[in-house]
């Protein structure tokens, strides 16, 4: 094992959650494997270039994705390994040992996970091209690939850079894409930070999702989840494992093995899937209409009376019309709303399970608790710690 101290710089704009996912494994490998490395990181998390060829470090592990740091860093005599994504052309990788997450099957991912929701209409929102964006390239290459495969056609739109002078320009242009797409729909967004503005727009639209267009991401960022009304559906990709392979690699370096311009693909982890997604080929525009106002406001108490006075018409007729498409009464389709919410929460948050019942729309916490006894033979408490023992540290899938 290589005992040595050694000094190691870190290039990254941290503030993105994908380098932050990267750093993590990076930190996992120094911890696993008890290397003894000096870190640096700006403080900021932002990455400085200035002078870089200065620094007087051992090894640098670098987001080669960024051409500024890939050209700074051209000619280094230490140790660097690049991290960024896969090129469908091998000259478009730099000459550096490589580690890079695989931007084929990551959209392939989501493609599938919208093909099994039995969706026949694809689109791809992207980013406006530029060098900065090569990986965008790529993952728009693709979805165009995957989707003539099969036979369909992929609308693919691109967008606006968003900047505060061009916010309202850009969603404006994004709103008149997506009312011109055919419905149903399902949509690939290059990275959560744009699904997010699908969701806004259709939002301002009243396009339902994703009833009429389902959404998924790429990243699962918590904070594009948080920010929007409907939970995104994202692919994770495998940035922790990107982070402890380019480790690997430069401890290889620093130990004197030659590993050349090695390069690594790493598949993505799977899909989170969640409410951007949750298609199931309605038909009927009344039940349209009702999911859409279950799924805003079971949580918030709402009842059979309310969802037939959105809809406007009798509750007979809709409620033939619901079983009709759903197999279920307007009745179980709320309580299974508010249901599912609870579970995630216990699952995934540590709230108290008297603020659950209250964020679930439940009248009470010994409401709540009549409910998981009938369904689960368990309290909440139970469900929670039952839960936590067997899903920690599993990996998400679709």
């Amino acid at each position: 094992m290589f005992k040595a101290k050694h000094s190691i710089t870190l290039l990254f704009n941290a503030n993105k959650v994908y380098d932050r996912q990267v750093i993590e494994g990076i930190g996992h490998y120094l911890q696993s494997s008890k290397v003894d490395w000096d870190l640096y990181l700006e403080e900021d998390f932002l990455c400085r270039l200035e002078h870089i060829h200065e620094w007087s470090g051992d090894g640098i592990i670098a987001d080669f994705d960024d051409m500024n740091i890939q050209r700074a860093l051209a000619g280094s005599v230490k140790p660097v390994v690049g991290v960024g994504g896969s090129y469908s052309n091998a000259a478009d990788y730099p000459a550096v040992p490589y580690v890079a997450t695989d931007n084929y099957a990551v959209v392939q991912s989501a493609y599938e996970h919208l093909k099994r929701k039995g969706l026949d209409r694809f689109a791809f929102y992207s980013v406006p091209a530029d060098e900065q964006h090569r990986w965008a390239k790529e993952r728009e290459n693709a979805v165009r690939a995957l989707t003539a495969q099969d036979g369909y056609d992929c609308q693919v739109y691109q967008g606006h850079c968003t900047r505060p002078e061009t916010w309202q320009y850009a969603m404006n242009r994004l709103t008149d894409w997506i009312q011109s797409l055919p419905k149903p729909i399902g949509i690939i967004a290059v990275t959560d930070s744009r699904a997010r503005h699908l969701l806004q727009a259709c939002e301002h639209v009243g396009i339902i999702v994703p009833d009429n267009i389902a959404i998924i991401g790429i990243d699962d960022d918590d904070i594009a989840r948080y920010l929007s009304r409907i939970c995104l559906s994202s692919v994770t990709q495998g940035c922790f494992e990107m982070g402890y392979k380019a480790a690997k690699l430069l401890h290889m370096q620093l130990n004197n093995i030659d590993v050349g311009n090695k390069r690594i693909l790493v598949p993505p982890v799977g899909v989170a899937a969640r409410q951007s997604t949750d298609f199931k080929a309605l038909r009927d525009p009344y039940v349209i209409q009702a999911m859409h106002y279950i799924r805003r406001n079971a949580t918030r108490g709402a009842k059979v009376e309310q969802v037939t006075d959105f809809v406007g018409i009798s509750r007979s007729n809709l409620e033939q019309r619901f079983r009709s498409e759903r197999g279920h009464s307007i009745h179980t389709e709320l309580h299974n709303q508010k249901l599912s919410k609870a579970c995630k929460m216990l699952k995934e948050t540590q709230v108290n399970p008297t603020e659950i019942a209250k964020m679930c729309g439940y009248p009470s916490l010994q409401y709540m608790y009549a409910v998981f006894q009938r369904h689960f033979s368990q309290t909440p408490k139970e469900y929670r710690t039952e839960r936590n023992d067997t899903f920690n540290g599993m990996a998400v899938n679709d």
